[in-house]
């Protein structure tokens, strides 16, 4: 049966994804195969198919699918991460549209309209992903908030606490006003920006006298508890022991005296408000003084503002600014570039604030994670990142991990008493309830006398027990799963995620299995647009994947996103390589479309056949060989680019070319068969980065049963090749595109056939040079006195008569400006070459280089010069 005209995308992928899912080809249990496992990295359940992750999932089913034909048992867990924050700020977002407010219903209330939510938009990024063809066992989907993955982390987490490493704590955090919770560390973005330097009068208590010191938020003078200035400073050493009053407020505060102070930046005085900057902080406890915060969880100002009370932050900044002026208490305000530290996912400015957390404690935990990767029992690549991870753990801080929040798993502590230690951590209420009654030796307590912990743990104490937990392997440590799929094989994540899950994940595996996760870390570059920007919906940068899977194809945007996607490099994104992609289809359906429109007889193969089969085959062990080493590496794009080129320019342009009958001829039964064979091969090796497309033609070459679908057909192994025949090959294709070279730059029809005189006794590959490159006759040993068209193959020298129908006054004119100009380029390379300081001092290769462009003018000038006698 004739195949269509053009391949249609659409059509066919619909088609073969719903044929992969009937047929469980995705599905994995454990058996005696090799486990290769992955575990996907939980997208938002609130999310969409962006661009990173159309990159990230692209590469694991390259891997996922490749291992699969490989003769693994391939598994590759797909899973959703409930995202505290980005999903509660969606959920009280549309509340507020339907005019509720969080503060107006119960925490039950608002989790059943998170639930909702979480089902109605949960599996959208997943389904999006089938689109794009991953292969990943839905039957195996997870959740972080399912109930069994919440038990996890409830379990994780009291026995953590019973092990002494989790502990309820006060300190400073990162205060995001409009998600009102803390974040860590690691979610606060600094971001540059202009405002401005005012100059405050803090005058010396008794006196006219006054301390100019320098602040951008003039709005924290109602929190002041100290000036500081350098015991150092002899600009100040009158004021040491001296009080002064904070302006407005007119409250009292000292001064006092600390190292810390940089005597150069400002004025050499601080004012130091312990409640809302982490620095003061640490000088606040140091020197005993006194917390004043001053500011509410939403940003505004309380009544320790007096009369600003009630109003924003921000928008009272220019009000203080004014009153401070209006009573001669501001000295100036100067334009003033600063970073600020700004929330990951509110963007909303970070407020330091002293608050009671919770806390994981890090650096016993974080020292085996650290060597680990080290010693490269688990691998980075690129390796670039170890350095990133080290700087990291080796300048851990601990982890704090309560959220303020009610979407998330709710932290297992329960309060019994008002003193600070009347609380205990358990599994359940009824645990909680026992061990109440016996740290208060009180019998009479009931469940209804306990009060939980209002906060959520952190969304990341959830997903860095992923590769257990989807396994529910601190449920049953022992199960079959587990004890099969864990450690995975190979994660696939970005580099900007190290700390908050990979590095987590590492120390979570130790902690609970004494294995490491996984063995292999792949970090993708993020995806930028030609500006180099990251793409994003708010910077409108970042096309919509599945516009683009709808015009190129999902294979076309697959080998598009991959063929400029270097190891571990940012990815430039350009339209144009999903246009590649798309045209790479079109080459390969042509091309089947061509073989298959042979007319087959039985006759045997010629020399040509022969020739090229031969070639071909090795050629294609070659190149198996070096996609494996390259898979190795996680070269991905650069083990595409190798097939790309196998079945682009070998086969396409060299075989099938080779092959061709002649018009109105046939061709061999038996070189047909094997040119399928061939075909088959390229489609295996394609499959992983093309899997539509490569299925649709497998079924198509013959009839498959559900057993032979290529999804599941095993790629050929490594091989012995030989390298003398793919180099003979070679200089064939040389000698071809010199001929073809002669045509092209003449003007001469490929039709005309032409004849050759080589001082070569013989050539390798002779009947496909002949049909090829047209050649009617080759005169081996033989120069000619004709005037004639010469180049070089190495050593081997080959001329082509001037046809007669070329202007000869013409040709000499050209061969006289290229003779001027290759001695010309040799005189240069000469130069170079008798500079002993050059010789002397680069590299031995650069000099062989160099040595070698000499000898090639050298040869190319003898040849013109020839040429020009015979003209």
């Amino acid at each position: 049966m004739q195949i269509s005209e053009k391949y249609n995308p659409q059509e066919t992928e619909q088609k073969w994804y719903s044929y992969w899912l009937e047929n469980k080809y995705f599905h994995s249990e454990p058996n005696n195969k090799p486990p290769y496992t992955v575990v996907i990295p939980p997208p938002n359940v609130t999310g969409i198919l962006h661009m990173g992750h159309m990159l990230n999932n692209t590469i694991q089913d390259v891997l996922v699918r490749r291992a699969r034909m490989q003769g693994f048992n391939a598994c590759w867990i797909p899973g959703t991460d409930h995202a505290s924050i980005a999903t509660e700020a969606k959920v009280v977002a549309k509340l507020k549209s339907e005019g509720i407010n969080k503060t107006d219903i119960t925490r039950d209330e608002f989790l059943g309209h998170a639930w909702d939510w979480t089902h109605k938009y949960g599996g959208t990024i997943l389904e999006q992903l089938k689109k794009l063809g991953c292969s990943c066992d839905w039957d195996r989907t997870r959740f972080t908030m399912e109930d069994k993955l919440s038990e996890q982390v409830i379990k994780s987490f009291v026995d953590l606490y019973n092990k002494g490493l989790i502990y309820r704590g006060y300190r400073m955090v990162n205060w995001d006003p409009e998600a009102k919770t803390n974040i860590s560390d690691e979610e606060v973005i600094f971001k540059e920006q202009n405002g401005k330097l005012y100059f405050l009068k803090y005058k010396i208590e008794g006196s006219e006298d006054f301390l100019s010191v320098a602040t951008t938020r003039p709005e924290t003078i109602f929190g002041d508890t100290a000036v500081c200035i350098n015991p150092n400073d002899e600009r100040y050493a009158h004021l040491k022991g001296k009080n002064v009053i904070v302006p407005i407020v007119d409250r009292v505060i000292p001064i006092i005296e600390d190292e810390y102070v940089d005597i150069e930046f400002g004025t050499g005085a601080l004012k130091i408000t312990p409640a809302h900057d982490t620095n003061d902080y640490e000088i606040g406890q140091k020197h005993q003084l006194k917390i004043i915060d001053a500011l509410d969880d939403d940003g505004n100002l309380n009544e320790y503002g007096m009369h600003y009370a009630g109003k924003n932050r921000f928008e009272v900044r220019k009000q203080i600014a004014k009153e401070l002026e209006e009573k001669n208490l501001l000295l100036k305000a100067e334009d003033y570039v600063n970073k600020v530290g700004t929330s990951e996912r509110t963007g909303a400015v970070i407020e330091p604030k002293i608050s009671v957390q919770w806390f994981l404690k890090m650096s016993e935990i974080a020292k085996p994670a650290l060597d680990v990767v080290m010693d490269d029992e688990i691998k980075f690549y690129p390796e670039k990142f170890k350095n990133t991870y080290k700087h990291w753990m080796e300048n851990i801080r601990d982890w704090n991990i309560s959220r303020q929040l009610w979407w998330g798993q709710q932290i297992p502590a329960y309060y019994f008493g008002n003193g600070d230690d009347d609380f205990v951590v358990a599994e359940t209420k009824e645990e909680a309830l026992a061990l109440a009654q016996e740290k208060s030796a009180d019998s009479q307590l009931t469940i209804e006398n306990l009060r939980q912990d209002e906060d959520v743990l952190d969304t990341w104490f959830s997903s860095w027990l992923w590769p257990m937990s989807v396994f529910d392997g601190l449920l049953d440590p022992q199960n079959k799963d587990i004890q099969y799929y864990y450690p995975t094989s190979d994660l696939v994540t970005g580099p900007d995620i190290i700390f908050f899950w990979v590095a987590r994940m590492v120390m979570a595996g130790l902690e609970y299995r004494k294995e490491v996760p996984f063995k292999n870390v792949y970090f993708t570059g993020i995806v930028r647009d030609k500006q180099r920007r990251k793409m994003s919906k708010s910077l409108g940068n970042s096309p919509d994947p599945l516009e683009l899977m709808d015009k190129y194809g999902a294979d076309g945007v697959r080998v598009g996103i991959l063929l400029s996607s270097a190891a571990g490099n940012d990815l430039l994104f350009d339209e144009d390589l999903m246009l590649q992609g798309r045209n790479f289809m079109t080459k390969i359906w042509n091309a089947f479309r061509l073989i298959q429109g042979f007319k087959k007889e039985e006759k045997p193969s010629n020399d040509t056949d022969k020739q090229v089969i031969e070639w071909f085959g090795n050629k294609l062990d070659k190149t198996i060989l070096e996609i494996n080493q390259q898979f190795e590496k996680f070269r991905i794009s650069d083990a595409l680019h190798l097939i790309y080129k196998l079945i682009w320019d070998d086969f396409c342009g060299s075989y099938l070319e080779a092959i061709k009958p002649n018009y109105g001829e046939g061709i061999s039964k038996e070189v047909y068969q094997q040119t399928i064979v061939f075909f088959e091969e390229l489609m295996k090796l394609l499959h992983p980065f093309m899997p539509f497309l490569t299925e649709e033609l497998w079924q198509l070459i013959a009839e498959r049963k559900e057993d032979e679908a290529l999804v599941i057909t095993q790629q050929k192994k490594e091989e012995s090749f030989s390298e003398a025949i793919i180099k003979d090959f070679e200089t064939a294709e040389e000698l071809i595109t010199g001929v073809r070279n002669y045509r092209q730059t003449k003007g001469i029809s490929p039709r005309e056939t032409v004849e050759i005189y080589t001082n070569a006794l013989s050539f390798a590959n002779e009947a496909v040079i002949r049909k090829l490159a047209n050649v009617s006759e080759i005169h081996f040993g033989e120069k000619t006195d004709k005037p004639s068209f010469t180049f070089l193959v190495e050593a081997t020298e080959v001329s082509i008569p001037l046809s007669e129908n070329l202007d000869l006054g013409e040709e000499k004119k050209k061969t006289e400006e290229e003779l001027k100009y290759l001695k010309g380029f040799l005189i240069s390379v000469e130069k170079k070459l008798s500079n002993e300081k050059f010789v002397a001092n680069a590299k031995p290769e650069i000099v062989d280089t160099e040595r070698k462009k000499q000898k090639d003018a050298q040869d190319k000038i003898a040849i013109l010069e020839e040429k020009l006698k015979s003209l």
